[in-house]
C-alpha cells in the first residue's frame, strides 16, 4: 500500500508538471484559434475558442512571406545540423581513440567553452563575420553562412561523439585493420554507423536550437527577403499592430517542423541519450 501511494504521488507530481509546462503551447493554440470579436486576455483563460476560425493562419499566410521565411530556416538549420555531424564527428573520435600530447587539456578546454554564454562572445563573433563579408548585404548565399558558421560546431557535440565512440569495443576497429581498412575507412564505414542513435540525437538538438534560434539572425540579417521564421513571426508585431492571433498563427507553423524533426527521430532519441552516458 505504501509503494502505490508513493507511485500515486509521484505519478500526480509528474503529471501537474507536465500540465504547466504544455500550457503555454495550448494557450498558443487556443488563442490562434479565436475571432476578432473574442478576448484573448480574459481571465480566467478561455481554452476553447467561442468564436472558432481558422482565418488567422490563412492572413500569416498571405500576408507575410511566410514560404520564404521558411526556405531559409530549412537552409540555414539543414546546414548548421550537417556541419555539426560531421565536424563533431571529426572532432570526438581522436579525443576518444587517439593518444597525443595534451589530450586531456584539449577536451576539457572544449567542454569549459560550454559556460561561456553566447552572448558574451556575440560582439567579437559579429566583427568576424563582418570582417568576412558573410553578411546577407554582400550576397543570399555568404548571408546563409554568417548564419550558419558561428552554430557550425558545439562542445556538447564534440563530447557526445566522444562519448559514442568510446562506448565501441576497440576490438571492431582492430577486425577492420586486419581486414585491410585504413583509419578513415575504419571511421566513417565501421564506427559511424555504429553511432547513429547519438548522431540522431545531436541532429534534434541542433535542429531545434538552429530553428528557434533568433537573437543572432536578427542581429545579421538586414534584408527581409533573408529573414528567418522566428525573425519573420516577430516583424508580425510591428505590421500587424500587435495582432496577437497572427503572431499565435505564425508561432504554431513555426513548430510544425520541429515536431516533425523530433517525430521521424524518436526512435533513436532515448537509445542515443544513453549510450553517451555509458562512459566518462
Amino acid at each position: 500500500m505504501k509503494k502505490l501511494t508513493e507511485k500515486l504521488i509521484v505519478h500526480i507530481i509528474l503529471i501537474s508538471v507536465s500540465l504547466l509546462s504544455v500550457f503555454p503551447f495550448i494557450w498558443l493554440i487556443s488563442t490562434s484559434l479565436k475571432g476578432n470579436g473574442e478576448n484573448i486576455f480574459a481571465y480566467p483563460p478561455q481554452l476553447i475558442p467561442s468564436d472558432f476560425t481558422w482565418q488567422n493562419y490563412v492572413g500569416v499566410w498571405d500576408k507575410v512571406n511566410f514560404i520564404g521565411y521558411f526556405i531559409n530556416s530549412m537552409i540555414v538549420a539543414g546546414g548548421t545540423v550537417l556541419l555539426n555531424l560531421i565536424l563533431s564527428a571529426l572532432a570526438g573520435y581522436p579525443l576518444a581513440r587517439m593518444e597525443f600530447k595534451g589530450k586531456k587539456i584539449t577536451f576539457f578546454a572544449i567542454l569549459a567553452t560550454i559556460m561561456i554564454p553566447f552572448q558574451a562572445i556575440m560582439l567579437p563573433v559579429y566583427l568576424i563575420t563582418l570582417k568576412l563579408n558573410l553578411v546577407d548585404t554582400v550576397s543570399n548565399t555568404a548571408g546563409f553562412l554568417g548564419l550558419i558558421m558561428p552554430f557550425a560546431v558545439s562542445a556538447f557535440g564534440i563530447f557526445l561523439m566522444r562519448q559514442a565512440f568510446l562506448a565501441i569495443p576497440r576490438e571492431m576497429e582492430e577486425a577492420a585493420i586486419v581486414d585491410g581498412c585504413n583509419v578513415f575507412q575504419v571511421f566513417l564505414k565501421v564506427l559511424v554507423p555504429m553511432i547513429k542513435p547519438s548522431l540522431a540525437v545531436l541532429a534534434i538538438f541542433t535542429f531545434i536550437g538552429s530553428w528557434g534560434e533568433f537573437l543572432w539572425p536578427s542581429i545579421v540579417l538586414t534584408k527581409e527577403s533573408m529573414y528567418t521564421l522566428p525573425v519573420g513571426v516577430n516583424n508580425l508585431q510591428g505590421m500587424f499592430s500587435s495582432n496577437w492571433r497572427f503572431i499565435a498563427a505564425g508561432s504554431i507553423l513555426s513548430t510544425i517542423p520541429i515536431l516533425i524533426f523530433f517525430l521521424s527521430m524518436q526512435k533513436y532519441f532515448i537509445s542515443g541519450e544513453n549510450e553517451g552516458a555509458i562512459k566518462g
